[in-house]
């Protein structure tokens, strides 16, 4: 791999980094390990700058406290929020595109050839604000600009390691170095400490034996008078993905739960329809229809159901959903390759969604533990049963909520993925 490594003015400056965003909800170190992770760990040291994070690696020619090239070069172009440019690094070319405000490529060439080929294949985008080229390319648009007008040092972006490990290695040799040596300018003190003195005389063991039965008899005393009980182990934490419904069979009674209630009662227009996590429930709007046209109606196509009277011109049926037998389920993906593999399917069928991550904490008073979920929002044409089979390659996937709008007649679903 070539060594991606630009010395401007005698100072060092990495190229080459695998930039991302920042995923919503995320540090930037623990994104970046993360991410490290998926493309295989062999990146262990990260920049964190403007919502994005950039992985380099050792066998690159990085080190921790390196500042990153193209970081400098888009904060000394403030003025552009894309920009495709390749300026000359003594024998060598560096390019770097940036495309509203992210960083698409950041890399080093060895051959002038190569990266004229991939400056060639960039330039092809549309819009963008700035070019920058050699002269002797003649390229279109493209006006030259020398390395060190556009590299300035003075970007806060510098390398650091992923993993604290190396740091925390480096601490436990400091502490342990100081600890060795208050051993020594303390030997005398501590030797005469451990040295065990003589006893003047021993303790009588059937004086010793009575003493403590009669503690523990004043100690059973106090216990009853103050009504103390010994304390009872926690019970052991209840993760959610544990007790989940089966996905396609929950989709099934959501749908057959607002069709129940959506039933047509003359006089009165249905305006919504939602299925929550234990009931189900329809909206009404009067139209010419009276309250005891609707509960006429309502006791006999929709028994045990609960009418709710919101206004004399507008009520609510509810049911309770019946019970769905639960299992364990999890995805073995982490939260961003769940995200990056919902994004695929949405862009599929040109659709729009709305993914999140968020960090779910389960306590039993004792200890907590948390894990990451994946919330997704959209609206669809499809009914709850055909829905849920977008996800039927995932696992931990749970629908919380599903509505019906019958005014736009669209459904708007709620699911969330419980990542590893």
């Amino acid at each position: 791999m070539t060594n991606q490594v630009i010395t401007v003015e005698r100072k060092k400056y990495a190229a080459g980094l695998f930039w991302q965003p920042v995923a919503s909800g995320f540090v930037a170190r623990n994104y970046a390990r993360s991410l490290a992770r998926s493309v295989g760990g062999k990146l262990n040291l990260y920049v964190d700058y403007r919502a994005m994070v950039g992985l380099g690696s050792r066998r690159m020619g990085h080190r921790r406290g390196m500042h990153s090239a193209a970081a400098e070069i888009m904060d000394s172009m403030t003025e552009y929020s894309s920009f495709l440019g390749v300026f000359q690094a003594g024998r060598m070319f560096y390019l770097v595109a940036v495309r509203n405000g992210i960083i698409l490529q950041d890399r080093l060439f060895d051959l002038e050839s190569a990266a004229r080929a991939e400056y060639m294949r960039l330039v092809q985008i549309p819009d963008w604000a700035a070019l920058f080229a050699p002269a002797a390319w003649g390229a279109p648009r493209a006006v030259e600009r020398a390395l060190d007008d556009v590299i300035t040092g003075r970007a806060p972006t510098a390398l650091r390691y992923i993993s604290r490990f190396r740091v925390g290695l480096v601490q436990v040799a400091l502490v342990s170095l100081f600890v060795l040596g208050m051993l020594y300018l303390f030997r005398a003190p501590i030797a005469q400490i451990m040295t065990p003195r003589p006893q003047i005389s021993k303790i009588n063991p059937e004086l010793a034996a009575e003493y403590k039965r009669r503690i523990e008899e004043k100690n059973k005393e106090l216990d009853e008078v103050f009504d103390i009980k010994k304390a009872t182990p926690p019970e052991p934490l209840r993760m959610p993905y544990d007790y989940l419904p089966d996905a396609a069979a929950r989709a099934d009674i959501c749908y057959r739960a607002i069709g129940f209630l959506m039933q047509p009662v003359p006089g009165w227009n249905q305006t919504s329809a939602e299925c929550g996590e234990e009931y189900a429930t329809a909206n009404f709007r009067r139209g010419f229809g009276t309250l005891t046209d609707f509960y006429d109606v309502a006791n006999t196509l929709m028994p045990g159901g609960f009418v709710t009277e919101e206004s004399e011109n507008a009520l609510s049926v509810r049911a309770r959903l019946p019970q769905v037998e639960t299992h364990a389920s999890r995805d073995e993906r982490d939260a961003s390759t769940i995200m990056r593999d919902v994004y695929s399917l949405f862009q599929a069928t040109d659709s729009d969604v709305e993914i999140g991550v968020v960090a779910d904490t389960v306590s039993n008073d004792v200890e907590s533990a948390t894990v990451d979920v994946v919330e997704i929002a959209t609206s669809s044409k499809l009914t709850p049963p055909q829905f849920m089979k977008i996800f039927a390659d995932f696992g931990g996937v749970y629908m919380t909520r599903c509505a019906w709008d019958a005014t736009r007649r669209i459904w708007n679903y709620e699911v969330i993925i419980y990542a590893k």
